[in-house]
């Protein structure tokens, strides 16, 4: 067949891509056609995502794609969950989405279960307890009584809102509408009990479609902006961790996975949502998958620690690069320090290195205080807390799992993949990086027909990239220093803290 060609628009933390993949019959290539910054806004005590400039971002990225390619079979769009926009009664934005760091939902869980019960949340929902998650935004702006709440006509999260702006059409897509804690996963539609209970409007919530959905054509005022016509867009997962997990050329569903990026989220494919004691205990999540499955997974702080210490570093050398930082780590001695990369300290943006030696403080360990020891302790923390929540989740499943696949972004820290097989005892492969991209365009072949089913696209994946195996070093130092960490995660949680 000649090549085929799908641009998918990948949004994350810290920035979004347009990617040209080209599919030969047999082979994935990917061309990355347009970056571009994706930065929390603060404005007075607010923090806000520049969803204009982002959309705009994504129009540039069009145009440049236009310049070199014309036959584009479909565009896909994916990017992280939980936050959303407000539109009015004429369809226009209803002021800047909020970023999900913003302090406005700190102690709106305990307000949520003023009025709800915790288990009857998790039992309507599935979801993990996170104060970011949709539930207590839109919570806090009904305590506010919030004027865009009140006006609003139409709730889209973030990749809904930009698939509207780019064909008119409105709809929430399946595996981003599970991240919310306002979405059912057993009758597969928005929680209208546990909505109408905390008096959010359930009218605003639109029809949920399924990943692999065709949205319709590029909106004509788009197509000719950037040159690009006679093109669909369709709804992928359009929750990036839903994206990768598509895209991750797992072999069989007795291997973990660990989507590593700015979040880390370790979990296994599932056939039906898991919504019991245990995981409402273990405060796992049931988030939508492709083909009907679900992910029962969980969620973890993630290399957004590191991003922030580096970007306090940088204020006194703005040269300073991950690798450098990952360099430095190797010299730094092993399992000295730790911290919970869960605890609240680590949420919001701030001095990142202040905090990590805050922590030590309480805690009663050595303070690390290089560069290097405080990467080292960052890595060597993420690992440990894989392997806490990989035993809770083999304890669920009643199944060990002997393989864990990492991808994404965070798999270009090769000291991170060794430290989990070190920390885990188990194997990691690692691959794809662009997981999420890749997991974006098969879903797009799939709606489109270019291949059968998502086990062909996994094993396309396979034949276009290269994996990297990590086999477990000194577990004895490991197990040691995980007897004595696993055992202080399983105590009671301390008290709140201040809102930092």
């Amino acid at each position: 067949m000649s090549s085929k060609k799908f641009i998918a628009f990948d949004l994350g933390a810290e920035s979004g891509r347009a990617m040209v993949a080209s599919f030969d019959g047999e082979r994935i290539t990917l061309h990355e056609a347009h970056r571009f910054a994706n930065v929390a806004v603060r404005v007075l005590n607010s923090l806000h995502w520049d969803a204009l400039r982002l959309f705009d971002d994504m129009k540039n990225g069009l145009q440049n794609i236009a310049r070199e390619h014309r036959d584009i079979a479909g565009i896909g769009v994916d990017t992280w969950g939980v936050d959303f926009a407000l539109l009015g009664r004429d369809d226009e934005l209803l002021g800047n989405p909020f970023h999900y760091r913003d302090a406005r939902t700190h102690g709106m869980m305990a307000r949520v279960f003023e009025t709800v019960p915790r288990e009857t949340v998790f039992e309507q929902t599935g979801v993990q307890f996170m104060e970011i998650n949709s539930l207590y935004q839109l919570y806090a702006m009904q305590l506010q009584n919030a004027p865009a709440l009140k006006h609003a006509q139409t709730f889209l999260l973030m990749p809904d809102l930009f698939n509207f702006w780019l064909t008119g059409n409105i709809a929430c897509e399946f595996t981003n509408a599970t991240t919310t804690q306002c979405f059912d996963p057993r009758v597969k539609t928005w929680a209208y009990p546990l909505l109408q209970a905390l008096e959010i409007p359930t009218e605003i919530f639109p029809q949920v479609i399924s990943p692999g959905t065709v949205l319709g054509k590029l909106h004509t005022s788009i197509a000719d902006e950037s040159g690009i016509e006679n093109v669909v867009v369709i709804a992928p997962a359009t929750h990036d961790t839903g994206s990768a997990v598509a895209g991750a050329p797992l072999e069989n569903e007795n291997v973990a996975w660990l989507s590593c990026g700015t979040w880390s989220i370790l979990g296994a494919n599932v056939a039906e949502p898991i919504i019991n004691a245990a995981s409402l205990e273990y405060n796992f999540t049931n988030e939508g998958g492709v083909g009907g499955r679900y992910r029962l997974c969980k969620n973890v702080m993630g290399l957004w620690i590191l991003q922030e210490c580096r970007r306090e570093w940088r204020k006194q050398n703005a040269e300073l690069e991950y690798a450098d930082l990952v360099a430095e780590a190797e010299r730094a001695p092993a399992l000295r320090s730790w911290i919970d990369p869960d605890d609240d300290l680590f949420l919001r943006p701030g001095d990142m290195p202040t905090r990590i030696a805050e922590f030590c403080a309480r805690t009663q360990q050595a303070i690390p205080q290089t560069r290097g020891e405080i990467t080292r302790c960052v890595l060597e923390s993420l690992a440990m807390k894989y392997r806490f929540q990989l035993e809770r989740l083999e304890k669920m499943l009643e199944k060990r799992f002997e393989q864990i696949q990492m991808f994404g972004g965070g798999i270009q820290n090769q000291l991170l993949c060794q430290f989990t097989a070190n920390a885990t005892t188990r194997v990691v492969t690692t691959g794809p990086v662009e997981a999420t991209t890749l997991g974006n365009v098969v879903m797009q072949m799939l709606a489109l027909g270019y291949i059968g089913s998502l086990e062909q696209g996994r094993a396309v994946i396979r034949q276009s990239f290269e994996m990297k195996t990590y086999e477990p070093h000194a577990t004895a130092r490991w197990q040691e220093a995980y007897a004595r960490l696993g055992a202080r995660w399983d105590a009671p949680p301390e008290p709140p803290r201040a809102t930092i």
